[in-house]
């Protein structure tokens, strides 16, 4: 290996004593490479984001959300029919009951919890803040893989009685608690004063993610049991069916009738939310269920409301996966436009490489002259393509890293520059240099020394 160490330092001269010809030869693969690298950031990004979105969403989840229906001028509820007889159906629409009713009735079912969730402000210590109210019940916790940072998760007895207890969000805890325990002390929403008994741990999940599928913001939540809210806070049950005149007592529960609320939830009307639950969570147990669970939940739902469609039933982590399946293609499609930059750039060295021979024709006469063998002149030749694409390649790695941080500093778009794409992108670069620079070395090393010697 040493006998050639003389044809690469040749090779290093010949590079400094043309700098210019040499970096404008190696942009194409600075380009290149920083262009793979960036992409394939964006694209591990996306995958890890989609991951943690399925995590959060909890595996194996159905979501059932209601559907408020509007009315017409007459005050007749469209529930997307035609004609009298489907507008005088009523649906007293998603309720406790339902949640309880599939849980029982569907053997696939692991685990479920109701929601309902409540706009207001928290207050402690004379400070006031807005923050989301949610009625859930202990399942919550574990469908949505929630770890508590410090305290318990509610019990039997505090679920059943409609104790004024509650979780709290990691952001909750650092704006009213942030240098003491809140377990155990009370803070104040609407008008309870609820006793804090544990502190769910921060998630890092950005808040547009969970707004694509649907899910809450769980650092800025406080979580009561279900009959909490229902008893102290809201019962839009009771208000649903007092305006059809039924009056009977939701499932013999007895629950209290709240008329006049705090808040309403985002988006929706209090006079025409007729929903008694603003989301039933059901868990399965293997994924191949989902979709016939969920078919068969909307099948029997639909029996419950009398044939009306006010409810929509969700898989959001088969949402997630079809969503993580294009990205990849599309991943792949923007690896694949930014690899042409690495094979145009590989054609720019091949390009400058052969005219570099015709400009070295005497020099390399006279090196084969004095003893230079076939062997050192393809050693010189292919050691200036490779050290252009090598050096071309360790800038694109430097420039990819710093336009990958760049996008997520201003496009606020999650990128993970992974060792792997590094290693992969710089390779690449390597045997373009390689590739495309053994083709001119070969023509330089088969010239006949003596025509090269008389070529003007």
């Amino acid at each position: 290996m040493r006998k050639y160490f003389h044809d690469v330092v040749i090779a290093m001269e010949s590079i400094l004593a043309n700098k210019l010809k040499s970096v404008l030869t190696a942009l194409g693969i600075i380009f290149g490479v920083a262009s793979v690298i960036s992409m394939l950031a964006i694209g591990n990004g996306a995958q890890q984001e989609i991951l943690e979105q399925i995590k959060m969403v909890g595996v194996n989840n159905i979501l059932i959300s209601p559907i408020v229906q509007e009315t017409d001028d007459s005050g007749n509820e469209d529930n997307g029919g035609n004609g009298p007889q489907q507008r005088s159906k009523f649906s007293r629409g998603l309720t406790l009951l339902d949640a309880e009713a599939i849980e029982t009735t569907i053997p696939s079912i692991v685990r479920m919890s109701p929601e309902i969730a409540l706009n207001s402000h928290a207050v402690y210590g004379g400070k006031r803040e807005p923050a989301k109210l949610i009625g859930v019940s202990s399942h919550y916790f574990e469908l949505f893989n929630l770890p508590l940072e410090s305290g318990t998760i509610f019990n039997e007895r505090q679920e059943e009685n409609g104790l004024a207890v509650c979780v709290i969000g990691a952001n909750i805890k650092s704006r009213f608690f942030p240098d003491v325990n809140p377990v155990g002390k009370y803070i104040k929403f609407g008008h309870v004063w609820l006793q804090i008994i544990g502190v769910i741990e921060r998630s890092n999940v950005s808040v547009s993610a969970f707004e694509n599928v649907g899910i809450n913001v769980y650092n800025d939540n406080i979580y009561i049991p279900t009959k909490t809210m229902l008893m102290r806070y809201q019962n839009r049950g009771i208000l649903r069916r007092e305006a059809a005149g039924s009056g009977v007592a939701i499932g013999g529960r007895g629950f209290m009738a709240v008329r006049s609320m705090i808040s309403t939830n985002p988006g929706q009307n209090t006079s025409s939310n007729y929903h008694q639950l603003d989301k039933i969570v059901v868990q399965v147990h293997d994924t191949e269920q989902l979709a016939p669970t969920a078919e068969l939940i909307g099948r029997m739902l639909l029996r419950r409301h009398s044939e009306v469609k006010d409810f929509e039933v969700t898989v959001p982590e088969l949402l997630l996966k079809q969503q993580q399946r294009t990205r990849e293609i599309f991943n792949v499609v923007l690896g694949a436009i930014a690899s042409i930059s690495l094979i145009v750039g590989g054609i720019g060295i091949m390009n400058i490489m052969f005219a570099s021979v015709m400009e070295r024709i005497k020099e390399i006469g006279t090196r084969q002259a004095i003893g230079a063998t076939r062997i050192d002149i393809i050693v010189q030749f292919l050691s200036e393509a490779v050290l252009i694409s090598v050096t071309g390649g360790l800038v694109g790695v430097i420039l990819g890293i710093i336009l990958s941080n760049l996008i997520t500093h201003f496009a606020d778009i999650s990128t993970i520059v992974s060792f792997s794409s590094v290693l992969i992108a710089f390779f690449v670069s390597a045997s373009v240099g390689v590739i495309f620079g053994y083709s001119p070395a070969k023509r330089a090393a088969e010239r006949d020394p003596i025509e090269s010697l008389r070529y003007e």
